[in-house]
């Protein structure tokens, strides 16, 4: 029977957390200028983090990704 695989934190899932810590801080995008093509600051900043989100995750899966291989 197979133990469970242990997860191992590591100083680059600290990336993880500006997204977060991005879209908590409601106070740094609260306002409708300046807007994007008419659309309002409001609006396309969170739609900016979607494709943030993805850029700052992506060093952090490839990086567990190597991780993993190199254990087996």
């Amino acid at each position: 029977m197979d133990t469970p695989k242990r997860r191992i934190f590591r100083p680059i899932h600290l990336l993880l957390l500006i997204p977060y810590v991005a879209m908590l801080w409601v106070g740094s995008y609260n306002r409708l200028a300046p807007d994007l093509a008419g659309i309002p600051f409001f609006y396309w900043y969170q739609m900016l983090w979607i494709v943030l989100g993805v850029a700052v995750m992506l060093p952090v899966y490839f990086a567990d990704e190597r991780d993993e291989a190199s254990r087996k």
